[in-house]
Formats: C-alpha cells, structure tokens, sequence
C-alpha cells in the first residue's frame, strides 16, 4: 500500500513539473547576417532584397518606404500568461526610386516592448448571417410606407 502511494505521489509530483516547464514558440522571420551582408545600399533595389532573403512580414505604409522582418519568441509556463522573451526586427529602407538606402536590425534592448497586432475595423454586420439581416428589417416597415396617401 505504501508502495503504491509513494509511486502515486511521485507520478503527481512530475506531471506538475512538466506542467510548470516553459515552452517556447518562436513566431515570424529575420534573415541571418550572411544573407544581409548580401544587401548592399545604393545598389540593390525592392526586387533584389526578395530574391536575396525572401518577402518581408511587413512593409512600410507610407509609399512603401521599406521592409520589415519580425521574429519573436514567446514562454509560456503553465496557466500563466505568454511572455515575450525576444523580438528582433530587420528594417530595410529604400528611397524613392526603390533603391535600398539601410539596414537596421533592432531588438528588445533597443526599446520597450511593443506588443504587434492587426487592427481590424469592426462592423455592425460581424455576427449576422444574411437570413438574420434580411429578416432583422421586417419589423422596420409599416403598412404605411406601401400605401400611397395621394390615391
């Protein structure tokens, strides 16, 4: 009996080590720093930089001023909720006639963590099918709005 109870305990006491363990999920692309060596400014233009190290995860909004290459790594232990423990982004800069001018890499230390996310404009439409909608309008018309008051 005492037995079984001791292997009982010990199997209790390492499934909660396992559970507490981290685990790291690695998100997005940096290019290494052989293949950015490869990037030379003044020279090579938009459609080099993909050939040479792929498309970027993001590029600039504003008269797609560069590219942006974000890599994160996020723990997660247990219940507890996910922390990110590195994020690198790459920023490759062009001018105006698609000219690469720069590469900058940046990480966690260059700065506060900023958490990355899609914004996406809600609509009043999110949750409803379109049976729903048609007959959400029915109670919205009158005997009124069909009968001509002029005849």
């Amino acid at each position: 009996m005492k037995l079984a109870l001791k292997s009982t305990a010990l199997a209790v006491g390492m499934a909660l080590i396992a559970a507490c363990s981290p685990i790291d999920r690695k998100h997005g692309y940096v290019p290494l720093e052989e293949d950015l060596a490869d990037i030379v400014p003044g020279v090579d233009t938009r459609d080099s930089v993909v050939e040479t190290i792929g498309e970027p995860s993001a590029s600039g909004v504003l008269n797609a001023s560069g590219f942006y290459y974000v890599e994160s790594v996020i723990r997660q232990r247990g219940g507890l909720e996910p922390k990110t423990i590195s994020r690198e982004l790459v920023a490759i800069n062009f001018n105006d006639t698609g000219t690469v001018t720069g590469v900058q890499r940046f990480g966690l230390e260059d700065g506060r963590v900023i958490p990355l996310q899609r914004r996406v404009t809600s609509s009043s439409l999110e949750d409803k099918t379109f049976l729903r909608q048609l007959l959400g309008n029915l109670g919205n018309f009158g005997p009124g709005n069909f009968i001509d008051a002029d005849n």
